[in-house]
């Protein structure tokens, strides 16, 4: 499939097409109407870029009926709700997987994930559309789990021409407008799209089918494995000898029964104080800041619950004023300047009761403590892609965390 002619973009047409895609999937409305058409002869269909511009090939959208074209809507949306650009180049980085046929690969198993489900009830099926039986694959699977069973070969041969654009696998194209061009969404926006169409499936799931159902549950409650790590280092750091423990007469000892007239005291262990450092400097976004409000929300369930026991400090080049923790997203997060999170350190160490574990948030641009601080250490890392002179000059390279913290990539 490939564009012919040298036509105008029939604008009526296609617009008339996201207006029948929206009517029959009025929780998809919000990012259908999000995205902006750009006429490009030099892509296939259509396709979109990580900034939520949809290029569109005028001879495709000449020669395709609306009720076909409101699948693609549909069809290039999902891309974008579903991160398959972040994703893509995850997995590029994981898996090691280079060169066009490998993205080729990462849109073919992206589609695979999409297409099992989202066409009928209103919405026809585009001519040409990769679902999973096409490879002899099951549905309901992730892009991930697809990739690692199928490898290109005779029967993809017809999915040659298949391309989604950047923001269905990462890579970017020749056609791109790039961060600087014009209508393109920003951070910021992207993630209030995202919230605003997963807050419309969870209100009424009945009418999105269950990939869209699962996909919404993870936006609101995205998958975070370093949680169960920081769960584990506070269980660890509430068991630890001698620490936590207390005599409370509450509940009597049972050695009570043997000294008759004598009432002995219990011991108990107290639940684990937990102080987070939060990097607040200008190289964090607002969306990490807002993300490491969640992670602070989740050490407040990973301690049972009591809130009294966490504390949050906002740190960039000095650390600023202790918050105990009530409600996660009422915590003023101060700073926008450099990063040095030994003061952040310094801080929560000198707090009285001293804590039992020190939860750092950073991008990791930042000088460390030179000593290991007397209790257990996290790092919670969000990951950045090297700068500039960074791979070519350690002189400018970040100080990779120490070795006396546990460190797991957030994201």
């Amino acid at each position: 499939m490939t564009p012919s002619g040298t036509g105008r973009l029939d604008l009526d047409k296609l617009f008339a097409a996201r207006l029948h895609a929206a009517r029959v999937r009025p929780y998809l409305a919000t990012a259908l109407f999000a995205l902006h058409p750009v006429a490009s002869r030099r892509v296939p269909t259509m396709a979109v870029d990580s900034y939520w511009r949809c290029y569109v090939s005028p001879a495709f959208v000449a020669r395709t009926p609306v009720e076909e074209l409101a699948g693609v809507w549909v069809h290039e949306v999902s891309h974008l709700l579903r991160d398959h650009h972040g994703r893509g180049d995850r997995v590029a980085r994981e898996r090691c997987l280079t060169g066009p046929g490998e993205r080729l690969r990462m849109n073919i198993a992206a589609d695979c994930e999409i297409n099992d489900d989202i066409y009928g009830d209103g919405l026809a099926r585009p001519d040409g559309a990769v679902d999973p039986g096409l490879l002899g694959l099951p549905e309901g699977e992730l892009m991930e789990d697809y990739l690692r069973q199928f490898r290109l070969g005779p029967y993809t041969q017809g999915l040659v021409w298949l391309d989604c654009g950047s923001g269905a696998d990462g890579l970017e194209r020749e056609w791109d407008l790039g961060p600087d061009g014009a209508h393109g969404l920003s951070a910021q926006e992207r993630d209030a799209v995202r919230f605003r169409v997963a807050h419309g499936i969870t209100g009424r799931p009945g009418d999105a089918p269950k990939g869209w159902q699962r996909w919404a549950e993870q936006a609101f409650h995205p998958p975070q494995p370093w949680r169960q790590l920081l769960g584990a280092a506070v269980r660890s750091a509430a068991s630890s000898s001698g620490a936590g423990q207390d005599y409370t007469y509450g509940r009597p000892s049972r050695r009570s029964a043997s000294l008759p007239g004598i009432v002995l005291p219990s011991l108990r262990r107290r639940p684990p104080r937990v102080s987070v450092v939060v990097d607040t400097s200008g190289s964090v976004s607002d969306a990490e800041l807002g993300s490491a409000l969640l992670e602070v929300a989740a050490i407040s369930r990973a301690v049972g619950g009591r809130r009294d026991l966490v504390t949050v400090l906002s740190c960039d080049a000095a650390a600023q004023v202790v918050h105990p923790l009530c409600r996660a997203e009422g915590i003023p997060l101060v700073g926008g300047g450099g990063t040095d999170l030994r003061e952040g350190f310094a801080a929560a160490l000198r707090a009285r009761p001293r804590p039992d574990v020190v939860v750092a948030l950073t991008d990791g641009q930042t000088p460390w403590p030179a000593s290991p601080p007397p209790c257990r250490t996290v790092v919670g890392l969000f990951p950045r892609q090297p700068r500039g002179s960074w791979a070519d000059e350690d002189d400018h390279r970040p100080e990779p965390p120490p070795s006396w913290a546990q460190v797991v990539v957030i994201g």
